[in-house]
C-alpha cells in the first residue's frame, strides 16, 4: 500500500529521525487541517487539533503496520482527535469567512454583481452553518466523503466503522442538510438543495 519511499521516511521517523517525520507531515498536513477546519468549524481549534494529531501520530508511528494506507491512518487520528476535542468542548461555532476560504471556497466570480455575491456567500455561511449543526458521527462522514473527497472505504477506515454504517450516516446527514436548508427558500430555492 505504502511506496517504498513513504515506508522508508516512516522506518526513519520511527528510529527518532525529526526531519523523516517533517516530510511525512509535510505531505498531509493540507488535508488533515482542512478535516480539522471542517470539523471543528474555526481556525484556532482546527489548529489545535491538527497539532495534537501531530503529536499522536508521532508517538503511535510505531503502532503503523500498514494495514491501511499511511494517509488513511493519518486521516483516522485527525479526525478522532477533532472528536476528541468536540466532546470535550461541546463547541459548535460558526466559521468565519476567512476559514471557508482557507479551507477552499472559492471567492465570487469577479463577473458576478454584488447581489450575486452577497447571496453566495449567505448560502456559503448557511450551508457552513447547517454542517456545524449535524451530530458528530454525520458531520465526520460528510466532511470526509462531501467536502474531502474520501471514498467509503476510507471514510470507513478512518472512522473505525463499517461500509454500511458509514453510507448510512452519510445519506442520513444529507438528509438532515436539505431538511435545514430547505428551510431558508430564499437562499435555497427549489432544486438547489
Amino acid at each position: 500500500m505504502q511506496s517504498s519511499d513513504e515506508m522508508a521516511l516512516i522506518k526513519r521517523a520511527e528510529r527518532g529521525d525529526a526531519a523523516a517525520f517533517e516530510e511525512l507531515m509535510h505531505q498531509h498536513e493540507g488535508r488533515m487541517y482542512a478535516v480539522a477546519l471542517r470539523m471543528c468549524g474555526n481556525r484556532e481549534d482546527a489548529q489545535d487539533c491538527s497539532q495534537e494529531a501531530m503529536l499522536r501520530i508521532y508517538r503511535a508511528l510505531s503502532n503503523f503496520k500498514g494495514q491501511s494506507s499511511f494517509a488513511t491512518w493519518v486521516y483516522r487520528i485527525t479526525m478522532n482527535t477533532c472528536l476528541d476535542e468536540l466532546r470535550r468542548r461541546k463547541v459548535r461555532s460558526a466559521s468565519s469567512l476567512d476559514s471557508l476560504l482557507e479551507a477552499g471556497w472559492s471567492p465570487a466570480d469577479s463577473a458576478e454583481g454584488p447581489e450575486q455575491h452577497s447571496l453566495r456567500s449567505e448560502q456559503r455561511r448557511m450551508l457552513e452553518k447547517a454542517i456545524q449543526s449535524l451530530p458528530e458521527d454525520m458531520r465526520a462522514a460528510i466532511v470526509l466523503r462531501d467536502i474531502q473527497g474520501f471514498s467509503y472505504d476510507q471514510i470507513a477506515a478512518m472512522l473505525e466503522a463499517n461500509v454500511g454504517t458509514i453510507k448510512s450516516r452519510i445519506s442520513r446527514g444529507r438528509e438532515r442538510l436539505r431538511e435545514n436548508l430547505s428551510q431558508q427558500p430564499e437562499l435555497f430555492g427549489r432544486g438547489t438543495v
